[in-house]
């Protein structure tokens, strides 16, 4: 890949937890500067601050949706089981990169902020989660 320097996108981080679980869950920085075709590296953290260990799944979107197609993970914690025993505190890591298409994109050229934005439910026997796509 080949960095696109001249486009800076701002991506800004949002957390929400779905009512039944009762986990503490936020993003570790509000906001990183990225340039399509370059790595980065942000952080999320959850804690169990029950007297119980719970098991939480979480999914994901991408704020604008057409941004999406172009936000690529390299590892995430959605969509598998995180298991946190009673008053456990973690960090959760989301290595990503913005694909440099999107700067050749005239749909995206007045996209300078994108937001990545999970929502945490608790992991329920035979509950399946939706998992995003595009089209």
């Amino acid at each position: 890949m080949v960095p696109v320097k001249d486009r800076i996108i701002k991506v800004t981080f949002n957390a929400d937890v779905h009512a039944s679980l009762q986990w503490n869950f936020r993003p570790q920085q509000t906001e990183i500067f990225v340039v399509p075709g370059e790595t980065a590296l942000a952080f999320y953290k959850a804690k169990n601050p029950t007297d119980k260990p719970v098991i939480g799944i979480s999914t994901y979107n991408v704020v604008p949706f057409e941004a999406g197609q172009y936000f690529n993970k390299i590892q995430c914690f959605c969509f598998e089981e995180q298991r946190l025993n009673p008053q456990e505190e973690v960090d959760m890591p989301v290595f990503f990169y913005i694909d440099p298409e999107f700067a050749e994109d005239p749909r995206m050229i007045k996209v300078d902020v994108i937001t990545l934005s999970y929502t945490f439910f608790e992991a329920k026997e035979g509950h399946k989660l939706p998992v995003p796509g595009y089209n």
